[in-house]
Order: structure tokens, then C-alpha cells, then sequence
């Protein structure tokens, strides 16, 4: 099933095309990426001047479009358009800038506007493929203007999951390989991309039937997050609560998976209850001096 370019809506349109521009910057950039000028922002957390270039010419192609909008982009915050408008756009210009900057051709633009609150539109564009994955609230989701769906698959055993491990200072890494070890027992495959957007894109589009990661901002996910509902997958907590956008917890899959999904990973949820949340804890330190690793620093 496809959709004449014609019938989309007309600011998904302009998400296109400001994607599209982002990625010819992307795809000029990685003909030479030695030459890509990097800094780092935190330990393992880099940007490159692809990044703030990408970023820009999204904003101007949205805001020369409509001014009125507002912008939160992961660079520069909502330094663009009209902070009080009920329509704001979340852009990623490049998820997965290390990467990049290895050659790594894992990584995406990602675009979402967000309506009072509710995701309304999503593009996310894979520059090295020419892949577009694109949505409009209760119109589907699509990959190149042909309809995408969530996998079939009805058991977590039969599954390939995708996952993002930590790599920020103050990350649980402990955590993260009791997470890793629990799911890699009872699924056919763990895979860790890293680009949260395509991971999400390709459960949407039932290339992995699952994908978890904590510790991701709004503009890793939003477009993503879209692309899963409008395929037929749910996206919320590992709780399974709707309502994770700003909790920096994201779990998305197929319904019956997403539910096998929160019987694994419900109990390391921030959000789990007290009786569950002590047994990981008291779990994570023993596996903490397995590792030789330091206790985590007091969460906020």
C-alpha cells in the first residue's frame, strides 16, 4: 500500500524536505569525515560541525515555513521560533554522531512536531540508504511511500530486540548488563545499533521486533516513537506506561511482545515498585563487584 506525495500532510512535507536538505549535508560530510571538526560535550558524548550545520538548515527550513513554531533541537535547545507556541518541533539532526564520525553508516535525522503535547508528525531519514520513514497522527506509518507495520511475531523467544547500552559517566552499568543478560536468555538476538531513532524506525517498519534503551532524551525518540504507534507497536516506559517522553525510559514493540517485554524489564524501571527496585539494587551491587566497578553516583 502506498500514499501519493500529494495526500501528505502539508508540515510533514516540510519535515521532508528539511531532512532531506540535513541529510545532503550529512552524505557531503561523510565523503571525508576525517576532515569533520569534533568536540566533545560529556566523556563518549561528541558533536561535530555536521551536527550544528544539519541542525541549522532544519530550523531555517522550518521556521521559513512557519515562523510562528517553536523549536527544541538537541544542540541548541529552544533557542529558535516561539517558545509559547502550541507547535513545536523536536529535531535530532544527526542520532548516532559517533557513528558517523567512525563511518559507521548507523545514523539518522529525526524530526517530530509535536501539537499541544501530541506528536503529530515524524520523519526519520537515513541519509546513507535514502530510507524515509514518515507519519501523521492516525494516517500510518510509511517507509518511502509504502505502508510499514509492526512484526508478527507473537513470542519474545522468536525475537530480535534492539538495545542502546550506557556510555555517559554516572551511567549503571551494571544494570544495563543484568538488562542485557536477562533478555539475551530469552530472545533469538540482542543488537545495539546506536541510533535510537532508526531503532525505533525499524520496529516500526517489523525489521527488529522490540527495542529498549534508557537515558535517552525527547528528541531521540519522538519521531521514532510515532512511526511505532502509527505501525500498530506500542511505546511507553519499561513499566509499559504510556507516558515516557520526558522520563528518559523508552520501550517500544508489536502489542503482544511489548507485553513480554514489561514482565522482563518492569522491575528495573525508575518507576517499579519499592520491593522490585530493592531486589535490582541489591542485585546490581553484587554484579557491580563481580565487574570491579564503583557504586553509581545518588540519582536526583
Amino acid at each position: 500500500m502506498s500514499t501519493p506525495s500529494t495526500s501528505l500532510h502539508p508540515m510533514l512535507n516540510v519535515a521532508i524536505k528539511a531532512a532531506r536538505a540535513a541529510g545532503s549535508v550529512i552524505n557531503r560530510a561523510a565523503l571525508d569525515v576525517e576532515a569533520v571538526r569534533i568536540s566533545q560535550k560529556h566523556i563518549n558524548d561528541f558533536v561535530t560541525e555536521v551536527d550544528t550545520a544539519a541542525e541549522d538548515v532544519i530550523v531555517q527550513t522550518l521556521l521559513g515555513a512557519y515562523p510562528g513554531h517553536g523549536i527544541l533541537a538537541e544542540e541548541s535547545g529552544q533557542r529558535h521560533g516561539n517558545a509559547q507556541s502550541d507547535h513545536l518541533w523536536i529535531i535530532d539532526p544527526l542520532d548516532g554522531t559517533t557513528n558517523f564520525i567512525h563511518g559507521f553508516p548507523a545514523y539518522a535525522v529525526s524530526i517530530a512536531l509535536s501539537v499541544k503535547g501530541r506528536i503529530e508528525q515524524a520523519v526519520v531519514y537515513d541519509p546513507t540508504r535514502n530510507d524515509l520513514f514518515t507519519a501523521t497522527h492516525g494516517r500510518g506509518a510509511f517507509l518511502n511511500d509504502r505502508r510499514i507495520r509492526v512484526s508478527k511475531r507473537t513470542q519474545l523467544g522468536d525475537c530480535l530486540i534492539s538495545t542502546g547500552f550506557p556510555f555517559r559517566a554516572g551511567d549503571d552499568y551494571a544494570l544495563y548488563v543484568q538488562m542485557f543478560t536477562e533478555l539475551s536468555r530469552r530472545t533469538a538476538g540482542l543488537r545495539r545499533p546506536g541510533a535510537a531513532a532508526l531503532d525505533l524506525a525499524y520496529v516500526a517498519a517489523g525489521f527488529s521486533d522490540g527495542f529498549f534503551e534508557s537515558g535517552l532524551s525527547p528528541w531521540d525518540v519522538a519521531a521514532g516513537s510515532l512511526l511505532v504507534t502509527e505501525a500498530g507497536g506500542l511505546v511507553g516506559n519499561f513499566s509499559g506506561e504510556a507516558d515516557f517522553l520526558e522520563q528518559r525510559e523508552c520501550m517500544a514493540a508489536a502489542p503482544r511482545i511489548y507485553g513480554q517485554l514489561v514482565s522482563v524489564l518492569g522491575k528495573y524501571s525508575k518507576f517499579a515498585g519499592v520491593e522490585a527496585k530493592e531486589d535490582v539494587a541489591r542485585r546490581s551491587q553484587a554484579l557491580r563487584q563481580v565487574l570491579g566497578l564503583s557504586a553509581p553516583p545518588p540519582q536526583d
